[in-house]
């Protein structure tokens, strides 16, 4: 009995102590700008975010300020001086580059997951501004509390679905 008391207390202190459940999917729903962490087939985290400034439908070609829809990966991350931290996702897909080539345009690149930039933070809103209204150019941003967490809770390689 004592150790399974010792045993509990340590999962405590180690929740505590930061340690943070990985996300085995994330799950982007641009209807209600939200972005979810799942594990073991369940969401246990969610976030809200900021979309392209022209959310309705899927991105199509490069400089449609519009947020992908798709299956994709994160494939790489990296600290911005512009936006804290972010997250690469593999846009464009086969799909994508099909469709752009349809389209006879460019599919774009570089859609990321991001913070916002240090200086929004002095708004009386703080970092939360640019979450109440769709800003970026395709990306997905998040405070910047929140894109810690993201941060922390996956790895590269982890499936994200970005959905209507």
């Amino acid at each position: 009995m004592f150790k399974s008391i010792v045993a509990l207390s340590l999962l405590s202190i180690s929740l505590v102590a930061g340690d943070y459940t990985m996300a085995e999917k994330v799950i982007v729903k641009k209807s209600t700008r939200m972005l979810y962490l799942s594990a073991g087939g369940e969401i246990y985290r969610r976030f809200h975010v900021s979309l392209g400034a022209m959310p309705i439908g899927p991105k199509e070609i490069e400089g449609d300020m519009r947020t992908p829809e798709g299956t994709y990966s994160l494939d790489y991350r990296q600290k911005s001086n512009l936006y804290n931290k972010s997250i690469h996702i593999s846009y464009p897909n086969k799909k994508d580059k099909a469709k752009a080539k349809e389209l006879k345009a460019k599919a774009g690149g570089m859609i990321m997951i991001h913070g916002t930039p240090s200086n929004w933070a002095l708004s009386p809103l703080g970092d939360w501004m640019p979450i109440l209204m769709d800003w970026t150019e395709g990306c997905i941003a998040l405070s910047n509390d929140d894109m810690e967490e993201v941060w922390n809770m996956t790895k590269n390689g982890t499936p994200i679905y970005i959905i209507p």
